[in-house]
């Protein structure tokens, strides 16, 4: 049964957003975030991770000056290029571009905070490689500090022929943000308090363009645990003036020897070692003072010719660790300096927490009962978290039962959370099962998905949230290329899934797909299961179904607002769906709630 509500008042996006798109989230009592906001929407308080900050869209505050918002609305053209508008979360921002120009936002968390992250571009250097300038902060109308922002780390430019950070090599422009957290100078914000951030006349960038703002509270440093070794006893150097790779993989070495814990406390670890090793933690439980206090700092010499991800693997528990790096560009172990966050396997299981990756390559995902939970990833060059076989018939590299809950993924470079199983090209690697992930929030990837499922068997998708997709879609489905294993079976329910159908392409909300049928697989399907889903305000249709051999049964879901069709099975597509108790609201006029182009070989019952 399909019910068709059309209500042409609906919007997404500027300062009427719908829900996450330009809202408040503050902790909800159910053990998730709560979204209050307007026109926010009961679905949304029980998808997306519960976290201790919360986020105040720039473009719900009061402006000063000349600032002005920019917004990109459903219903407008979409862009065929990268904007400050699609990788904004909510598609929009607030820009200051002369002195005086201001925003200001309240502190409504009801607690104080002490720490800020603010979300922000501002212009590359003329020649690339960025720039480095100050925003300055106010509370309550009175000046508190200078932020230094940067663009050194943003401003890639796609398909250029000489590199990435090149604006004078033919590429287009993305990447156009930069996360930067920041220690509020003297007391706390206190809730209900205001926060300015203006540009005065010593902020000497031609423009910044502010998206959002992370409050939080953070709470002490965390002890050293009973037993543990410390990395410093061992050399490291907790004030980042010399290298500490050897030290703490000397730590890490003796403590697997002693069966005892590892702790890094406090402080900041350079690591740079032109020995290439990557620091290896299997089998190791490492502890760090929390994700504000504890940074390891990757920092190879640019070029970079080596890897330094960090190793995780069968008995191997991490957490309260930050990992940031200095890379400039994606390119796994190559001259941009990117490399994975961390790159876990192994048949034994492993547990990750409480950590936060920048400036990364992917989280890559690999072996037998993991888990990654109430984590972060802000500005990577890949994936945020991936759930994958590692492209090898490894037995500790398998992809079996890993779980990722309850993190939180911004401005990733890639899919923000992904799972994908690829049989190779001889098809001998294993099928990725039981990969579940749940609960956690997917914000303004500037490349790719919000979600994606790519292969496997027995996946688990439920109750995330997804806002803002600048390329891609906000959620696919499908096969990973022509090497990759079937989906034999995904359950996708709970989701809210705001926005997709981004400028790469013809994209929509959301995708499902297979590809034709290969000589790995000829007869390949893609089968899945969506369930009380809600997807708002796609740029173009709501859900899109395309190529070959797609089965999906569609229960109680709720598309609202697209700015095409409700559904659109596009010309070509074989396979069946089975529909009952969707809806179907808020259609601009002229566009079908269902539109079916492959009417003789994609049936469609209910």
């Amino acid at each position: 049964m399909l019910r068709r509500i059309r209500r042409p008042s609906f919007r997404l996006g500027g300062v009427a957003a719908v829900a996450a798109a330009a809202l408040l989230v503050v902790p909800g009592t159910d053990g998730r975030a709560a979204a209050a906001g307007a026109h926010a929407r009961p679905a949304a308080a029980t998808a997306g991770a519960t976290t201790p900050f919360v986020t105040v869209e720039a473009e719900t505050g009061t402006l000063g000056g000349g600032a002005a918002v920019r917004s990109l609305r459903p219903g407008a053209t979409v862009p065929s290029v990268a904007t400050l508008e699609t990788e904004a979360s909510g598609n929009a921002l607030v820009e200051l571009k002369n002195t005086g120009d201001a925003v200001t936002l309240n502190n409504g968390s009801g607690r104080p905070a002490n720490t800020l992250v603010v979300r922000a571009s501002i212009p590359d250097a003329a020649n690339g490689g960025g720039i480095d300038a100050t925003l300055d902060l106010y509370v309550n109308g009175g000046y508190r500090q200078a932020i230094t922002l940067s663009s050194k780390q943003a401003w890639n430019y796609r398909g250029a022929t000489t590199d990435p950070d090149d604006p004078h090599a033919g590429g287009m422009p993305y990447r156009f943000y930069n996360e930067f957290p920041v220690r509020v100078t003297g007391a706390a914000v206190p809730a209900g308090a205001t926060i300015t951030l203006r540009k005065d006349s010593a902020n000497t960038a031609a423009v910044y363009d502010v998206d959002s703002v992370d409050l939080e509270d953070v709470a002490a440093a965390r002890t050293r645990p009973a037993g543990s070794l410390s990395v410093v006893d061992y050399g490291a150097d907790p004030d980042f003036g010399t290298d500490s790779t050897a030290a703490i993989q000397n730590t890490v070495n003796a403590a697997r020897a002693q069966g005892r814990p590892v702790w890094i406390p406090p402080g900041k670890y350079l690591t740079n070692s032109l020995s290439g090793a990557t620091l290896d933690f299997t089998g190791v439980t490492v502890d760090g003072a929390g994700m504000w206090y504890t940074t390891i700092y990757r920092k190879p010499p640019l070029p970079a010719t080596w890897r330094s991800q960090i190793l995780v693997g069968s008995g191997t528990t991490l957490r309260d660790v930050q990992i940031d790096t200095n890379a400039v560009w994606r390119g796994v172990g190559g001259s941009g300096g990117a490399d994975y966050g961390i790159n876990a396997s192994g048949a034994g299981g492993w547990l990750v927490e409480r950590i936060w990756t920048r400036h990364t390559d992917a989280n890559w995902l690999s072996g037998s009962d993991g888990t990654v939970r109430d984590s972060r990833t802000a500005d990577s060059y890949g994936d945020g978290f991936n759930i994958n076989n590692s492209n090898t018939p490894n037995p500790d590299k398998l992809g079996y039962h890993i779980t990722v809950q309850n993190n939180f993924a911004r401005g990733t470079g890639d899919d923000s959370f992904a799972t994908y199983s690829d049989a190779g090209a001889s098809g001998t690697n294993g099928q990725v099962d039981g990969a579940k992930i749940t609960g956690n929030t997917a914000v303004a990837p500037w490349w790719a998905n919000g979600l994606r499922i790519a292969g496997g068997r027995n996946v688990e998708m439920t109750n995330n949230l997804v806002n803002s997709v600048s390329s891609n879609s906000a959620l696919d489905i499908g096969v990973f290329g022509d090497t990759g294993h079937p989906l034999e079976s995904a359950t996708v329910s709970g989701n809210v899934l705001i926005g997709g159908g981004g400028w790469n392409g013809v994209r929509h909300g959301v995708r499902i797909s297979s590809p034709a049928a290969t000589s790995l697989y000829p007869d390949a399907c893609t089968n899945v299961t969506l369930s009380g889903n809600t997807m708002r305000g796609a740029f173009r249709a709501g859900l899109y179904i395309d190529r070959k051999n797609v089965d999906v049964t569609l229960t109680g879901n709720t598309i609202d607002g697209p700015a095409g069709q409700g559904i659109w099975i596009t010309s070509g597509v074989t396979g069946t769906g089975t529909f009952s108790g969707n809806t179907i609201q808020n259609l601009r006029p002229g566009q079908a709630a269902t539109q079916n182009d492959s009417p003789s070989t994609f049936t469609v019952t209910g």
